[in-house]
């Protein structure tokens, strides 16, 4: 079989496996279902949670291996990155305007998903041969669950997320940094490719402290530098918001694609591309930003649990919109050039509505500073999630291997064509994230007992450790996350 013909079937498989009867009902399903047991929490605590993770940024004294703020850039540098500049414009490019509301609407569902995996990554984490904290849907789930089921769940995940960080976590983001470096500046591909390697090399060396230093220094630049030239396009066209608002709030529900001039629209490809971009972007439900929340020095699951669930709101409320109303507002959704009248692929959308916003290359630049940044940032963060997971397949001796050969592999993203690593790197997130759901739901009933327990005593995330270790006395749970000790199987 030739590689054109593997890349078909894989997606076909990656069609199926994120159509709209497998995991889109599932990560809406649980999205929603975990907003309603845990009391619409997304809303009611996002200042809270924002004044902890952006503000206070730390727990003084607690337990862990990075600040709180570091745990939440560390996810941040892996979710903001191509999905949010060319996924955004992919989604709108073939489910038209009204995908950007499904895509709202999978980022305030999700919070509440990635709300109960970091809280779970933290609760269930563990601390490895080298003193170093380790957590995740590949040790809450067979930690969580108990018998042979929560194993099962577990090693799945692991193997899948290992696999997956190499495609999505590594070459993909590679390939697009280097060929959009090589189509701007005349950036020789190799060269992109040497500099990223020994870039990811010296920072992944140093494992969690040294990827937790960078990020909190590089990712609030990279999104407030990108952020900043969308509102300044947003504000030169004020004038075209409201009618750009209105149209997608109103084909949310008519379902008018920009494909082939409005023929053949349905409201399926609105909300299956959409939700399907929406999680690519934010990675909710997949478990991913779990590992990064389990390093974090935090006095309790809820309080980082608050913290990583910001980083949904940051990655599509604020960087998906800027991304998805600059389209819309300049008209470049239509996939038609406003200056040129050509016609511009969807992957090209963003790039071209930036153009037409900005004056002179000021737009194309923004974009590809933006899409590099944002893809170098993916690389580091979803170094560590592989990591961890080969720490939990092979042990502790085989991580800093696998720190040296992920960054080799940079080096080939960036040189060689990957239409099949893409599908396949699809497919194997969608596998990530199947294991996780259904292990979100069975522990649920945790997850909402134990946040009730600590929000009764501690609304506004302003307590104190000691004055959290004085409420939480004699709570089941406690003790057994202290001590990270493996729990005894009972309710759940």
């Amino acid at each position: 079989m030739d590689l054109t013909g593997l890349q078909i079937i894989l997606e076909t498989i990656s069609g199926v496996i994120w159509g709209p009867f497998v995991l889109i009902p599932l990560l809406l399903g649980t999205g929603l279902y975990l907003t309603i047991r845990l009391g619409g929490l997304q809303f009611i605590r996002l200042g809270s949670a924002l004044r902890l993770g952006l503000l206070t940024r730390k727990d003084p004294g607690s337990d862990g291996d990075i600040s709180q703020f570091q745990a939440l850039t560390t996810a941040l540098a892996a979710t903001v990155g191509t999905g949010n500049i060319v996924g955004v414009a992919t989604a709108i490019g073939i489910g038209g305007p009204g995908a950007l509301f499904w895509m709202w609407v999978t980022g305030l569902l999700g919070m509440a998903s990635k709300y109960s995996e970091a809280f779970l990554g933290v609760r269930f984490r563990t601390t490895d041969a080298a003193g170093e904290k380790s957590g995740g849907p590949q040790y809450y789930l067979e930690r969580g669950i108990p018998g042979p089921f929560g194993k099962v769940l577990a090693l799945s995940f692991a193997v899948f997320a290992v696999i997956a960080c190499f495609g999505i976590g590594n070459m993909t983001q590679g390939n697009s940094i280097a060929q959009n470096l090589q189509s701007s500046f005349d950036v020789p591909t190799w060269i992109t490719g040497i500099v990223l390697t020994v870039f990811a090399m010296v920072v992944l060396v140093g494992g969690i402290k040294s990827i937790g230093r960078v990020t909190a220094g590089f990712v609030p630049i990279m999104i407030i530098f990108y952020v900043l030239g969308a509102l300044y396009i947003l504000i030169a066209n004020v004038g075209a918001l409201p009618a750009a608002v209105a149209q997608i709030f109103s084909e949310a529900f008519t379902g008018t694609s920009a494909v082939g001039g409005f023929a053949g629209s349905a409201i399926i490809i609105a909300v299956q591309f959409g939700v399907a971009r929406g999680i690519f972007s934010n990675e909710s439900g997949m478990g991913s930003a779990a590992i990064a929340a389990a390093a974090a020095k935090t006095s309790h699951p809820v309080r980082q649990g608050l913290v990583s669930m910001t980083q949904t709101f940051i990655d599509t409320i604020i960087v998906v919109t800027c991304t998805g109303l600059v389209i819309v507002a300049t008209g470049t959704w239509k996939q038609i050039d406003p200056e040129t009248g050509e016609q511009i692929s969807p992957a090209l959308m963003t790039g071209a509505a930036f153009s037409h916003g900005l004056p002179g290359d000021w737009g194309h630049i923004i974009v590809t500073i933006g899409l590099v940044m944002f893809a170098a940032s993916t690389i580091l963060g979803w170094s560590y999630y592989g990591e961890r997971n080969i720490e939990r397949l092979l042990g502790r001796r085989a991580v800093m291997p696998f720190r040296i050969v992920f960054s080799l592999v940079v080096f080939v993203g960036c040189t060689v064509q990957l239409g099949v690593v893409w599908a396949f790197s699809d497919v194997m997130n969608g596998l990530m994230a199947l294991p996780n759901l259904i292990g979100l739901l069975i522990l649920s009933g945790l997850v909402a007992r134990e946040t009730k327990k600590y929000l009764d005593n501690d609304p506004k995330l302003r307590a104190s450790r000691g004055e959290v270790e004085s409420f939480m006395q004699g709570t089941p749970g406690w003790e057994e996350w202290k001590t990270q000790a493996i729990p005894v199987a009972g309710k759940r």
